[in-house]
């Protein structure tokens, strides 16, 4: 796949291919971050951050329509040693990751009635996942439409593995909030597997202390419209954050990943990585990647990546890298944005060898999205999420 850096690039044989990188943070929100809804004017899709989301899709999370109708069954199972709380908004702990920064995501910190907080005593190192399941259920034909708010705290020096599961059928504004203690380690598995006509907004936060790692998987399959705005701050030196996408857009999905990584904090690293796959009339998938580095941040280290596979004519795709640097004592800086079709070489290689074409086709794809799952760590997980991509995939080799 070529690479494409700083200008558009339109594609024919490929539906419709937006690539571009700017050298300013594209989702600098129009508005500061605020709890209050009040705070952010209504969206009409004008604005930088709103430009690529269909708005009438987001059922009227964006506008205040959107009651909460209950329907949603969030479920923890942790291993023994980790508390489950159920909290009000005035706990101190929700919102310490990092206040909301659009108006859906303000409006689900208004809406929600309690927070679920999960938390890892210091020095706790987990052998077993965390699992949350969260399922959307439909009434009487309709789904289910609430707003959330989840913190997974670690304290310093511990180490667990969470894995936060969506299926069903919902409407959902919620906001994550990650705080890792110092020294500690967190890796975060997010599944958006939802039925065909959900709708997913969230907002995840991270806050990472000193000498800690944040590893985010986010895997995005299902949904009518899933828009995730995965953040990350530090709050100490020597912090770690690696953020890792894997997304495969259908027929008539929008799919939209922003991410933020901010360096507000010395000789930090961060390592972004995501990638994915279209295929279908409409199939529309988004990822805008921000990394600011700030002037109070030295000795940092940065490098954010997006690729794209288009596997059938009619999809879009919009890639838009930003890297805003306000200090020359850094480590290294980079980004890069590819889009493009199958490597015909890779296929004739393949089928040279007698493999025939659906299953080179199957071979590329597994292989373009391998060193992803590898990332994952749990067998259950990456053999689930390997069958679903074959099983999508199916629908473009029939």
């Amino acid at each position: 796949m070529a690479e494409a850096q700083n200008i558009p690039v339109g594609s024919t044989t490929a539906g419709s291919i937006a690539v571009a990188a700017e050298s300013t943070v594209a989702t600098r929100m129009s508005a500061p971050p605020s709890y209050d809804v009040a705070d952010f004017p209504v969206p009409h899709g004008r604005e930088e951050e709103w430009r690529f989301t269909p708005l009438e899709r987001l059922r009227g999370l964006h506008d205040g329509t959107a009651v909460a109708a209950g329907g949603l069954r969030v479920e923890v199972s942790a291993p023994e040693g980790v508390t489950q709380e159920t909290v009000g908004r005035d706990d101190a702990r929700v919102g310490k990751a990092g206040k909301p920064v659009d108006r859906v995501a303000a409006q689900a910190y208004s809406s929600f009635e309690k927070a679920s907080v999960v938390t890892v005593p210091k020095e706790t190192v987990l052998t077993e996942p965390i699992r949350i399941a969260v399922h959307g259920e439909s009434r009487n034909g309709q789904p289910a439409i609430a707003f959330a708010h989840q913190v997974i705290e670690l304290g310093a020096f511990a180490e667990a593995l969470v894995v936060i599961d969506h299926t069903g059928d919902a409407v959902l504004a919620a906001n994550v909030d990650f705080i890792v203690g110092d020294g500690a380690k967190l890796t975060v598995v997010s599944v958006q597997d939802w039925d065909d006509k959900a709708v997913h907004v969230a907002q995840h936060n991270a806050l990472i202390g000193r000498d800690a790692s944040f590893k985010s998987v986010v895997v995005t399959f299902g949904g009518d419209l899933v828009r995730l705005h995965p953040r990350v701050e530090y709050a100490g030196t020597g912090g770690e954050a690696e953020l890792f996408g894997l997304y495969v857009t259908d027929a008539g999905q929008h799919q939209e990943h922003r991410l933020l990584v901010d360096h507000n904090t010395p000789h930090c690293k961060s390592n972004v990585v995501y990638k994915g796959a279209l295929q279908g009339d409409n199939a529309h998938a988004v990822w805008i990647g921000d990394v600011l580095i700030e002037a109070a941040a030295e000795g940092t280290d940065t490098y954010e990546m997006n690729r794209n596979l288009v596997l059938t004519d009619g999809a879009r795709v919009d890639s838009v890298p930003n890297l805003e640097i306000e200090t020359g004592e850094i480590v290294g800086a980079g980004h890069a944005s590819a889009t493009g079709r199958f490597d015909d070489e890779q296929l004739f290689y393949l089928q040279s060898r007698g493999i025939p074409e659906d299953e080179a086709r199957r071979l590329v794809v597994r292989g373009f999205f391998a060193e992803l799952v590898q990332q994952i760590g749990l067998p259950d997980v990456e053999e689930r999420l390997i069958a679903k991509i074959e099983e999508e995939l199916e629908a473009t080799v029939a």
